[in-house]
C-alpha cells in the first residue's frame, strides 16, 4: 500500500531541519512523477501501463477531499504532505478507520479496535488525534465490544479537521501547484 511506504520512509530520515525535510518531500514527490512504466502481457502482447497520476486525476484531487483519499498516488500525495505539517496522524486515522469498519471477523475487529485506541486514541498516544473528552468516552466505552461504528463518529471528526484546515491548504500549496505543473508537462510531452 503506498500510504503505508509513505508513514514509514520518515523514519530513515535523518533530522536536518526544516529545509532538508521539504527538499526530501520534493524528491520524492519527483519520483513518483518520473516516467514509471511497467510491461505487462496481454495475450501476445507487450504494453506499456503508466502508474502516475493524470492532468485530470490532479484535477479532480481539487474537487474535494474524498476525490483525493479515493485514489491511491492522491492520499500518498496528501500523507507526504500532512507529513510536512506534522499532522499525518490525521490520515493515518482515517485509513485505519477505513480499515477497521471492512473488517468481517470479530477477533480481527477487537484487535484492530484496540490498535487503534493505542495508536490514536489514548491519552500520550504515539500519533494521538485531536478529539474531545465525549468522543473518547464513547470510544472508550464501546471498546467493550467492538462495531464497524466504534470509531465513525471520531473519524467523521478527523475527516472534518482535514476538510476544513489540512485539505485547504494542501490544494493552495506549492506542492499540489508542482504537481499539477508536471501532469501537464506530461500531456504535453506525450
Amino acid at each position: 500500500m503506498l500510504l503505508a511506504d509513505c508513514t514509514n520512509t520518515i523514519d530513515m530520515i535523518p533530522d536536518q531541519g526544516k529545509e532538508a525535510t521539504r527538499k526530501n518531500w520534493r524528491i520524492r514527490i519527483r519520483r513518483l512523477l518520473k516516467k514509471t512504466t511497467f510491461q505487462t502481457t496481454s495475450g501476445s502482447r507487450w504494453k506499456n501501463r503508466s502508474y502516475r497520476p493524470t492532468v485530470d486525476d490532479v484535477n479532480q484531487w481539487a474537487q474535494s477531499l474524498d476525490q483525493l483519499l479515493s485514489h491511491k498516488y492522491g492520499k500518498a500525495i496528501f500523507c507526504v504532505f500532512l507529513k510536512s505539517e506534522f499532522s499525518e496522524e490525521n490520515v493515518e486515522f482515517w485509513v485505519a478507520c477505513e480499515d477497521f469498519r471492512a473488517t468481517a471477523s470479530r477477533a480481527e475487529l477487537v484487535s484492530k479496535a484496540n490498535r487503534i485506541y493505542e495508536e490514536f486514541i489514548k491519552s500520550e498516544a504515539p500519533k494521538e488525534v485531536n478529539l474531545d473528552y465525549h468522543t473518547k468516552s464513547a470510544i472508550v466505552q464501546s471498546l467493550k465490544e467492538p462495531g464497524a461504528t466504534s470509531f465513525l463518529a471520531a473519524q467523521r471528526k478527523v475527516y472534518g479537521l482535514m476538510e476544513n484546515n489540512s485539505y485547504p491548504r494542501f490544494i493552495h500549496s506549492n506542492l499540489y501547484r508542482e504537481l499539477c505543473a508536471a501532469a501537464k508537462g506530461r500531456r504535453m510531452q506525450s
